[in-house]
């Protein structure tokens, strides 16, 4: 969470102590105050390492509209399935869903602004310690722990992501699976899938073939197609690729059992889209 959005303004309810004092013939009774709940929870924003870009991102403020009525579907159903999500993260009992999100589909459909939104809900809603990680960066990250100066080890740059309540694992399948990045990449995934904690993914591969009856089912109609638009953009599950060939098997059978996969393969680029709409206007 942005610096720029946790307040500094001391509370006019308790002068920002956290407490109000009530009085009871003694020294007062103490409680505490609302904004001691707020702080707690700004900071768990800002403890979660959610980038500036992404600081904006909500689920409801997530764009549904779409001229294309296919991807108009794939683009409602996944803002209804991460709400749905948050809505049912706490369990009878009172325990945590142990299962999580993979949103799945090309650049720029709003795939993170998703998953962001969800991991931000569920720390604001129910106070959970939460994380965010762009495998890449996650990857230099850790490659910058081998340098004899470095002030973090591995073990501080991983044990967050092993251990928070919910993990945002953004671009999964973004490295070609090098045996030191399955490594990597197994010890995170295998560590949250046996300790049963949730984790939210997003990745540009395809989890099934497009020729598999599930993939199908969420390929654009030619009919639908706009034919105005750019010819990499108006169907882009024909150019996606297989998860497994950037990720081992083992891990993406894991996937199954442990996200609900939520499709937006049928949706173009919005930012690419939005790009050649600001250059048509130019012109």
């Amino acid at each position: 969470m942005p610096q720029s959005e946790v307040t500094s303004a001391p509370c006019p309810e308790c002068g920002g102590s956290g407490w109000l004092i009530a009085a009871d013939g003694g020294a007062g009774r103490a409680r505490p105050c609302v904004c001691r709940q707020q702080q707690i929870h700004a900071r768990k924003l800002a403890a979660a390492a959610i980038p500036e870009r992404y600081a904006h991102c909500k689920i409801e403020k997530f764009v549904t509209a779409s001229p294309d009525p296919r991807e108009q579907n794939q683009l409602v159903q996944a803002r209804a399935i991460a709400l749905g999500y948050v809505e049912q993260f706490l369990k009878e009992g009172g325990t945590f869903s142990d299962s999580g999100l993979l949103f799945i589909g090309p650049p720029g459909v709003g795939k993170t602004h998703l998953a962001v939104g969800v991991l931000k809900e569920l720390i604001q809603r129910y106070g959970v310690h939460g994380r965010f990680a762009e495998f890449s960066s996650l990857l230099h990250q850790i490659q910058a722990t081998f340098d004899p100066s470095s002030s973090e080890s591995k073990h501080e740059v991983l044990d967050p992501l092993t251990e928070a309540d919910v993990l945002v694992l953004d671009e999964l399948g973004s490295q070609q699976a090098t045996p030191w990045v399955r490594d990597i990449l197994y010890l995170i995934i295998n560590q949250r899938y046996l300790r049963r904690l949730p984790t939210i993914f997003t990745t540009n591969y395809l989890l099934a073939a497009p020729n598999d009856p599930a993939a199908i089912r969420s390929r654009p109609k030619p009919e639908n197609l706009d034919r105005g638009r750019d010819p990499e953009a108006a169907a882009p599950v024909d150019t996606m690729k297989l998860l497994s060939s950037r990720i081992p098997g083992s891990l993406v059978s894991r996937l199954y059992e442990m996200a609900q996969p939520v499709e937006l393969s049928a949706v173009a680029d919005f930012r690419r889209e939005h790009k050649l709409y600001k250059a048509r206007v130019a012109t």
